[in-house]
């Protein structure tokens, strides 16, 4: 394929100097147009998560979840303490077999028991992270509102000290405004 007219006529070297040049112009114009300061913004994550009355209505349904495990886990406890207590009593008198069945059953009910308490433990978490994702989509909707209205390039969580010093002067503290939206 032969090579286009004003190729042979432009030396190549020549050629890739003008790309360069209108490369480096083009860039140029496009720095000029962003702005000089980068705004951020800044809050507490978990207060503004808190602060959400949808969030006190899924702890108390948390804390009946938790309170019926707890009670499930109580119930089994004692039940099993009353065999044990039964086994204990009568083990002098059962002869070799019983007394063996009732050891493994013993040994059977404790390991159900432990099971069911992890399982618990793994329903109660998979419950909360359910019940808390919705409000956590909600809250980062409203700070990308409350961002975006405020021509912020990021929002800073300083929940943990991830952020020991914010220059007042090149910040705006955003949590206000974020709670008051998620209020509406």
């Amino acid at each position: 394929m032969p090579w286009p007219a004003f190729v042979s006529v432009i030396p190549m070297k020549q050629l890739l100097f003008s790309l360069f040049a209108l490369l480096s112009l083009s860039v140029s114009a496009q720095n000029d147009s962003l702005p000089q300061q980068i705004r951020f913004g800044y809050l507490s994550y978990d207060s503004a998560l808190i602060s959400m009355p949808q969030y006190i209505i899924a702890q108390a349904r948390l804390k009946e979840l938790r309170q019926a495990y707890d009670k499930e886990v109580k119930r089994v406890e004692d039940e099993f303490n009353q065999k044990y207590e039964s086994f204990l009593e009568g083990q002098r008198d059962f002869p070799r077999t019983i007394l063996l069945k009732r050891q493994n059953e013993l040994q059977e009910l404790m390991q159900k028991n432990l099971e069911f308490k992890q399982q618990g433990r793994r329903d109660l978490e998979q419950a909360e992270a359910e019940a808390i994702a919705p409000l956590r989509t909600q809250l980062n909707e409203a700070i990308a509102n409350v961002a975006r209205k405020n021509s912020l390039s990021l929002v800073v969580n300083t929940d943990s000290n991830a952020c020991p010093f914010i220059e007042p002067s090149q910040s705006l503290n955003i949590q206000e405004e974020v709670i008051n939206l998620l209020k509406k």
